[in-house]
């Protein structure tokens, strides 16, 4: 696909981009906060209630590099209004629905053509650009990303707890409405110039750098999403802040991963060897000292705030480490850091958790530095594969 004109059109292109990718990881990541909404809406458990959450995330970690795949030949714009147009539909039956076994349908569904659209959103924006800038388009698409993790949780359940777990639904189905009628009346056709074969993008499997990244990322993944999910937990019975309080620091930290997602369109762009190498060596810092001083309310203020900018250009950096690996298949390359990513948060959930129920919150810090210090080895392994491959290619060269 050859590079999209005008400024104004690129801007609006991932403007677009972004906010659907908001709509659609907010679907995903938004029902977390109000679970026990939804177990006395259909009369289930909290745990039963669990499985739109997880059922969701294990269907993207499933679909990653499938759907892409299949879809990597056809239109992008068709793409986009056909993962849109289910999001909507999805989000309709949500609020109509009262029985739990069709809204988790309703969740399975889309869930199978999320990694579809997200994957298209990364690799859109990075041909939207010279090679050198793509680092700092995919990283205004990793703001639609941040919001809908980390600030879509918070806005959801204050939209439901001051109305309905239906009206929750219908923010949902607005957000990814207005996308669907955007990309529509203000996208241009995007057809693929030069298709790949399954083959040639199934061939980037045989390279040693992808599976170290892959590894990488599902570890360091795991490490920040593994403590996020706990994350109110934490500040609840360390910290002991009110509820309040808590959805305040939420806030700080999406809005410091926004921050943070910026700031890793520059460093990526300038120096990203160092920017992969050093990100998670700072996260490590930061986690200890929240270990240590997780009940010191003003200094936990600074510690999430640092945090949520540091997990905002690691997420970036894990896409980078993925892609840059596998430049000749984008689409499938973006499938895979979906995968990883959500394999990385259900393991890493499940990791840090097993130290809670053993001891209490401050040990799911534990979880989180095991799994860090796994992904930095792996990094460095990572960055040893891409030195051996710059220096064959100049060999070759010469």
């Amino acid at each position: 696909m050859g590079k999209l004109s005008g400024s104004k059109h690129r801007n609006l292109l991932v403007f677009i981009l972004t906010v659907g990718v908001f709509g659609i990881i907010n679907t995903e990541m938004g029902v977390v906060g109000i679970l026990p909404l939804i177990a006395e809406t259909f009369g289930v458990t909290v745990p039963t209630a669990g499985w739109v959450v997880s059922a969701f995330a294990l269907v993207v970690a499933i679909s990653g590099p499938i759907m892409p795949l299949l879809f990597s030949g056809i239109n992008r714009k068709k793409v986009m209004l056909i993962a849109l147009g289910i999001f909507v539909l999805s989000n309709i039956v949500s609020i109509l629905t009262t029985n739990f076994t069709v809204i988790l349908i309703a969740r399975i569904i889309p869930a199978i053509f999320h990694p579809i659209y997200v994957s298209m959103a990364f690799s859109v924006a990075a041909t939207s650009v010279s090679k050198e800038q793509a680092p700092k388009a995919v990283s205004r698409i990793f703001i639609g990303v941040s919001a809908g993790m980390v600030l879509g949780i918070p806005v959801t359940s204050l939209i439901a707890s001051e109305t309905s777990f239906s009206i929750a639904m219908l923010f949902f189905a607005i957000v990814n409405a207005m996308v669907f009628i955007a990309t529509i009346f203000l996208i241009p056709s995007i057809p693929v110039k030069e298709r790949l074969s399954y083959g040639t993008q199934l061939s980037v499997l045989k390279k040693p750098i992808i599976w170290n990244s892959l590894i990488a990322v599902t570890f360091i993944n795991g490490a920040m999403f593994g403590f996020f999910s706990f994350m109110s937990d934490f500040l609840k019975n360390i910290t002991q802040l009110d509820f309040k309080v808590i959805s305040m620091m939420l806030f700080i930290y999406g809005g410091a991963n926004i921050i943070g997602n910026l700031i890793a369109g520059k460093l990526l762009v300038k120096i990203p060897s160092k920017c992969i190498k050093t990100i998670p060596f700072a996260m490590v810092v930061v986690y200890v000292a929240l270990f240590l001083m997780g009940e010191y309310f003003l200094v936990m203020g600074g510690i999430i705030l640092i945090l949520g900018i540091l997990a905002g250009i690691a997420s970036n950096n894990c896409q980078y480490m993925i892609t840059h690996a596998a430049p000749e298949a984008p689409d499938f390359a973006n499938g895979l850091f979906l995968t990883s990513t959500n394999l990385g948060t259900a393991v890493g959930t499940a990791f840090c958790g097993m130290f809670i129920t053993a001891l209490d919150a401050r040990y799911a810090v534990i979880g989180t530095l095991i799994f860090l210090i796994i992904g930095i080895v792996f990094v460095f392994l990572r960055q040893r594969d891409e030195k051996r491959v710059l220096i064959s290619q100049n060999i070759n060269k010469d």
